[in-house]
């Protein structure tokens, strides 16, 4: 069952909207390369929609009622956006959940480091990466740094076109006879990840006050100096610090034609950003719209910011009490009478690689959002399995809505798999299925994406929260 290619039938207005949609898209994924960064600008967004704090209407005790929109926020790193609808919420509310974090380097707790007068970062790899894909790239660093007078400092360093980037060497070719002949998984170990930072000694002056510490470090010495001047921050400080490497620079345009967008963290930005605009985007609904940018996926989807902490079924546990439905009974037939899309990219075909796709089975760049209704590994090993009734019902919506849409395994069955949040939320009983953007180079410094695919995901996400 061959699915066409988006890009034929087009209108003109539809071009319009594609394009100002993907460029809006760019500028959100170049903006925003943290999920602190990603929440506080999905936030911005929100209140300018007219969405207004969920915990500002729990404190004034007053009541929600249909059209109102609200959000809550967990500790700077995920959202949650209701707009309510007219259906009494113990009917079920659909739900749009993606994730924000994405594949990075974390600097570690005590990072600097100088041997032979260059100053490096350590760092620990976040997620699924390729090790080897890191090195020798321009690096940006963003992140916050706490103090212990409860200040907040926020870092971005590698954005602007004058700003210094940083980098992760690698062993020139005339030297790495020995290197080349190791594993993929071998050529760059953990350790190694170890990021640029300086090289300038300071110059002690004669007759200065004797520091031992830049004598034996100056090169050290000298980079602590900066982050002194220019932003306040103390080496200590660094122990409290959530400081995260990205690839530097703006997400581009890809390819002659233009068609496709080039950037980093697409997985699962490209998701969120289209399930938020959708969300921002839905007119007085009949069921209510929720959408959830959540953190932690890449790593399990664990701890206070990840799906499988309380925050969602305590937000919803607010919000019934507003709406006059509590208890936890209501509570529990709400979420079980939910449909939800879990927003996550799936692995696009890639013909340099096809050996491990399975072509009937497979989603391809410039065919729609694509929808997968199971993910794991293997035999199904860690999936949702989405029932056949649920399959059915998106099928109605995506061909009533004109979406183009398609249908997709992650690679052949024994080729490797992979999970999203969506078992997480099916253990309420609610219907959910897995839907997204396919993508090239998943996981890689640098992703790519169909700009057709982008907008059918936005305008499939849109149907959803209208029809289903």
């Amino acid at each position: 069952m061959e699915r066409p290619n988006a890009w034929k039938g087009y209108t003109p207005e539809q071009l319009d909207e594609l394009h100002y949609l993907c460029e809006g898209y760019k500028a959100f994924i170049s903006d925003n390369k943290t999920e602190r960064e990603c929440c506080a600008a999905s936030v911005a967004m929100a209140e300018e929609a007219g969405y207004v704090s969920l915990q500002s209407r729990v404190e004034a005790g007053e009541p929600l009622k249909p059209g109102d929109k609200v959000y809550a926020v967990n500790r700077g790193k995920s959202l949650m956006l209701l707009h309510l609808g007219t259906e009494p919420l113990e009917r079920g509310v659909n739900i749009l959940g993606a994730h924000i974090d994405s594949p990075r380097l974390d600097v570690k707790q005590d990072p600097v480091e100088e041997k032979n007068e260059i100053v490096t970062l350590d760092t620990h790899y976040y997620g699924g990466v390729k090790k080897y894909q890191w090195v020798t790239i321009p690096l940006a660093i963003h992140g916050v740094v706490a103090k212990k007078d409860g200040s907040v400092v926020n870092v971005v360093i590698g954005e602007d076109e004058d700003d210094p980037v940083f980098c992760i060497s690698d062993l020139l070719i005339h030297l790495s006879g020995q290197q080349m002949g190791k594993k993929a998984s071998e050529v760059i170990e953990g350790e190694m990840l170890d990021v640029l930072v300086g090289n300038r000694p300071v110059v002690i002056e004669e007759g200065a006050e004797k520091d031992e510490d830049a004598e034996k470090s100056p090169v050290k010495a000298g980079v602590l100096a900066i982050l002194r001047e220019q932003l306040g921050i103390e080496e200590e400080d660094l122990l409290s610090a959530e400081l995260e490497v990205v690839p530097a620079g703006a997400a581009r345009d890809l390819g002659l034609d233009r068609s496709m967008i080039l950037g980093y963290g697409q997985d699962d930005r490209s998701c969120a950003y289209t399930s938020l605009v959708a969300q921002l985007d839905a007119e007085a609904p009949a069921r209510t719209a929720v959408c959830l940018l959540v953190d932690k996926e890449e790593i399990g989807s664990v701890g206070a910011t990840g799906m499988t902490s309380h925050f969602f079924e305590d937000t919803m546990a607010e919000v019934l009490e507003l709406s006059g439905q509590s208890g936890p009974l209501a509570l529990r037939r709400c979420l079980a009478a939910s449909n939800m899309l879990s927003s996550d990219v799936s692995a696009g075909f890639d013909p340099t690689f096809a050996s491990v796709f399975e072509p009937k089975n497979s989603a391809y760049l410039g065919h729609g959002l694509t929808f997968n209704k199971y993910t794991g590994s293997r035999g199904k090993s860690g999936s949702n399995d989405a029932d056949a009734e649920y399959v059915a019902t998106i099928r109605r919506v995506m061909d009533e809505g004109g979406v183009h849409f398609q249908t997709a395994e992650l690679g052949k069955v024994d080729a490797g798999g992979g999970g999203t949040i969506a078992y997480i939320l099916a253990t309420y009983g609610m219907n959910v299925i897995d839907c997204g953007v396919p993508v090239l180079s998943m996981h890689a410094p640098w992703e790519a994406t169909s700009k057709a695919d982008v907008y059918e995901a936005y305008r499939g996400y849109r149907e959803f929260l209208k029809l289903a």
